[in-house]
Formats: structure tokens, C-alpha cells, sequence
């Protein structure tokens, strides 16, 4: 099947640097800043498990198919939605009896460039690694791995397209998660108007969105954990959210205080279609999400040390509104069509 990717790869090869002057009342830094969030040149795979077309789109093809899911109602892409930003739109992640999972759903959006332990509290050491879970969870999909494999091998569609991405017939987990995960790094943020504005277009965004960036690199210091081109350090931290028993990577680090309670930063990519937030949904709009680090969060000695009450003006919470809305497509993004032609080689 083919497919096609949108504008998404010319965020990564349309952009060649950063324009325009610091304008008046500008931070002097603003120029320096827009250049740490330039677009990367192509999209990375790791040497494990490099792009190629075929395993690609049949990494496509099992993320969308039901048939992964024990009683064939469920898919990858019921919580992974592409027109909701890669997300479900709930506070919790729906379970197969449409109950509630403990964590909300979090967006694929730029996953290929989301180094070191994935997941709110960090449980899968790779995306390779993160399929197995959802697949095989009695409240999720439900479908025990050696089902799954009896079922693709059955199927001679699917047998012959893991021949042609591996060049063998066999059907086995570790190929069934090389070709979800390959599939899954092609999820690239579309073209939003702030990469416009730091490619050089100056009327891309608007004068309180440009003081909203001077505050968020500054002042606020919202980029020391949501950085770069992908808003995100990638690293675990408590803002002051989790309580009782959820304590994030706390769970699989014990003897560390400084991560008890720490969730794993995520991108801002679309953020203003990704409500609500948290990794718990327990804040419902961004306004409320500028309020909670504006007082600093729950105190203890857990919490990081950069949060701590901002005392933002009435004026300061606009712009930072203003600038994060920056952040978002105007329509969201469906990248269910991709053309492989329009993609760099892979390094």
C-alpha cells in the first residue's frame, strides 16, 4: 500500500537556519535561543534495526490491524489516534472494558528522537522494546505473544510481506517489533507556525508568542526540561504532580529520592490538541498547567530543583499561551498516508 507523508519531512529538510533581527523589547538572547531549535536532517534508526520501505509499512499495517488484539476490536491505533496528535483525548488510557489504565496515553509524535528509557516512569529500555506490553496486557489488547506470531504466520498476506521486510518467512517477535517500531519513527511533527518563525519568517507568529519564547528560554525556564526542536530533554522529573503510590520512576529506581514522584518530560509538539495533561490527565487545560508551575507544584524533597513559584503577570501567562499555541498545526496531522520516496536515506 502506499502511502504519503504530508508536509512533515519538510520540517526536517525545508529549513536551513534562522532568520531575522531581535526586534524592540526583544530579549537579546532570542536570537541565540531560535538557533537551538533548529529541524534535524533526517529521521534516526538505530543500527539494530535501520528504515527500509517494506518493514516500514508493515510496521504500518500491524499498528492500524485489529488483528493484533484478542477478540479483534483493538489496534495499536485505538489509543494512538493519528488525528488526535497521536493520542486518545482522555485523562487515562481507556482499558479494553473501557475502564481506566493507571497512565495517559502519550503521543508518538517525534518518538524516533526520544533517547534512553521510554514510557512515564521509563520501563522499556527501546520502542522496540514497547510493543510486547500493550499487545499482551489482559486490559489491553489481550492477544498472549505466541497467538499473536500463530495468527500473522496463518495469514498469507502477512507472511509474505515479513518475507519481503526480512527476507525470510518467519514470523517472530523480535521481527513483529522491529517493523512496529520502524513504522513508528516516521511519526514526525508536521509544520507548525513557530518552525516557520525560526526558519526566518518573522510574521509567522505573533509579538506575544515571540514574548512568550523569551519567557519560556528565560525567566520561566519551561526549555530546561522542554528543549530543542522536539521540546523535550527526554529525562524524568517531579514538577510536583504525582502522589501516594504514583511515583513514576521512583517504582523501578527506590533508593533514588530525586526520582520518586518523576514522570518523563513530554514534547510539546501539538500540545494545544493534547488535552488533558499530565501523565495522569489530572490538569485539564493549559492554562491550568501555566498555574501549576506558576505556584511551583506539590514541595517536597523529591521535586526538582529548577521548579519553584514564578509569580507570573496576568500579561506573562498570555504569552506563554500565546507561544505554545505556536506549537500546534492549524488541523492536526494524519500521517496514516506516507510516501517513503520523500524520506532521507537512513544513516
Amino acid at each position: 500500500m502506499a502511502w504519503k507523508v504530508g508536509t512533515a519531512m519538510a520540517v526536517l529538510l525545508g529549513f536551513v537556519g534562522v532568520g531575522g533581527g531581535v526586534g524592540d523589547g526583544a530579549d537579546p538572547r532570542r536570537d541565540g535561543w531560535r538557533a537551538t531549535y533548529r529541524p534535524p536532517a533526517t529521521i534516526p534508526f538505530p543500527a539494530e534495526n535501520p528504515y527500509t520501505p517494506a518493514k516500514a509499512e508493515l510496521g504500518r499495517r500491524l499498528f492500524f490491524d485489529p488483528i493484533l488484539s484478542g477478540d479483534g476490536t483493538r489496534s495499536c491505533a485505538t489509543c494512538h489516534v493519528p488525528n488526535l496528535a497521536w493520542g486518545d483525548g482522555r485523562a487515562r488510557a481507556a482499558t479494553r472494558q473501557q475502564g481506566d489504565m493507571d497512565l495517559r496515553t502519550p503521543t508518538l509524535l517525534n518518538i524516533a528522537w526520544q533517547d534512553g528509557p521510554l514510557g512515564w516512569d521509563g520501563k522499556f529500555h527501546s520502542l522496540e522494546a514497547v510493543a510486547a506490553m500493550p499487545l499482551t496486557a489482559p486490559g489491553n489488547m489481550n492477544l498472549p505473544m505466541p497467538d499473536a506470531l500463530g495468527r500473522l504466520s496463518a495469514d498469507p498476506s502477512y507472511a509474505a510481506a515479513f518475507a519481503t521486510a526480512f527476507s525470510d518467512p518467519d514470523v517472530t517477535r523480535e521481527r513483529l517489533e522491529a517493523a512496529l517500531a520502524t513504522f513508528q519513527r516516521l511519526i514526525v511533527a508536521d509544520a507548525a507556525p513557530f518552525d516557520r518563525w525560526i526558519a526566518g519568517s518573522e510574521d509567522a507568529i505573533s509579538e506575544a508568542a515571540k514574548s512568550g519564547f523569551d519567557l519560556f528560554n528565560g525567566r520561566a525556564g519551561c526549555a530546561g526540561c522542554h528543549s530543542g526542536w522536539s521540546f523535550t530533554d527526554n529525562s524524568f522529573h517531579d514538577i510536583g504532580v504525582g502522589v501516594g503510590t504514583d511515583t513514576g520512576r521512583g517504582r523501578l529506581k527506590p533508593t533514588s529520592v530525586a526520582l520518586t514522584y518523576a514522570f518523563k518530560t513530554p514534547t510539546l509538539r501539538e500540545v494545544g490538541r493534547r488535552g488533558p495533561y499530565m501523565h495522569d490527565g489530572s490538569v485539564a487545560t493549559l492554562d491550568a498547567v501555566i498555574d501549576l508551575y506558576d505556584r511551583g507544584g506539590i514541595e517536597r524533597p523529591s521535586r526538582s530543583r529548577s521548579i519553584k513559584p514564578l509569580h507570573l503577570s496576568a500579561a506573562e501567562r498570555a504569552n506563554l499561551l500565546a507561544f505554545l499555541a505556536t506549537l500546534s498545526t492549524s488541523t492536526g496531522q494524519d500521517l496514516t498516508t506516507v510516501s517513503f520516496a520523500e524520506l532521507p536515506p537512513a544513516p
